[in-house]
């Protein structure tokens, strides 16, 4: 079984009219104005996970400033996952920063279905103000919903929308909410090669990381490296389609020699137990 746990989808209305949010949003600007950069909806991505064998897809949503854009999203993200039982789950996304606003949008989302918020691209003084963003985190917790957010590494190459997300960003977060339930994607940026300090791998009990868009970042011996400093008991497969079609991250996991049981965990296991599905 394979569970692709970080892909992106978008309606028709903003597939079918992408110069009008490139012109309201600065990050959708960044990231897809180029023409090249593919939108995919929900048929579409049920269609190549059929081709790519995959059986069920987490679909994150975007980080708009616009929570009218929020609440319309979250709501197409309802209706395709109720029309696609047992194929789709997804997250939802609220404007963090103002948190009266993000907390009901979170419990609508809770109410449609949903398992979570993600992918999020918070500013960093918003994730460093822990009092105010602590009734939203509280608010997720309540709910039993899952915290995605993007992740980027410190050092190396720059790309469109690596952003600023860093290890030494997200850890003061981590440590502030232990028992959130946090998926750093991207590979949390690097920040599973610090659980060889103690109080790292302490702060980590509720932390997963995601493989999205693993080969642009980093060589395909990341699986067998991740799995030798942290295990894979907390790594979920996602490929961020439509960036990436899974079969490209599939082929290097499968290049490293790994038992089969922890490329289960890794494929899907993980993601059964943190979505609280049954096997």
């Amino acid at each position: 079984m394979i569970i692709d746990f970080h892909t992106h989808i978008f309606s028709d209305e903003i597939k079918n009219n992408r110069a009008v949010y490139l012109e309201k949003e600065p990050l959708f600007n960044e990231l897809y104005a180029n023409p090249k950069a593919k939108l995919a909806n929900a048929e579409e991505l049920i269609a190549e996970m059929i081709i790519q064998n995959v059986d069920m897809s987490v679909v994150q949503n975007f980080q708009w400033l616009d929570s009218g854009l929020c609440h319309e999203t979250n709501a197409y993200f309802g209706q395709v996952i109720a029309q696609h039982p047992g194929k789709l789950m997804g997250f939802g996304m609220c404007c963090l920063d103002n948190p009266q606003r993000a907390i009901k949008e979170i419990e609508y989302c809770a109410r449609i279905g949903l398992k979570g918020i993600g992918e999020i691209r918070p500013k960093i003084s918003l994730l460093t103000d822990i009092a105010k963003i602590k009734p939203v985190i509280e608010c997720l917790q309540e709910n039993h919903l899952i915290l995605l957010t993007h992740a980027s590494e410190p050092v190396g190459h720059q790309y469109s929308g690596k952003g600023d997300i860093t290890p030494e960003t997200l850890y003061p977060f981590i440590v502030a909410f232990p028992d959130l339930k946090l998926v750093c994607a991207h590979w949390g940026g690097g920040l599973p090669f610090y659980n060889l300090m103690p109080e790292v791998k302490t702060a980590l009990t509720n932390v997963y990381f995601d493989s999205a868009a693993s080969p642009y970042l980093y060589s395909s011996g990341i699986y067998s490296q991740i799995d030798s400093l942290m295990g894979t008991d907390h790594c979920l497969f996602g490929s961020d389609y439509p960036l990436l079609k899974p079969q490209r991250l599939l082929r290097d996991l499968q290049s490293q020699n790994l038992p089969e049981a922890v490329k289960h965990k890794f494929l899907a296991g993980n993601a059964m137990s943190l979505l609280g599905l049954s096997a």
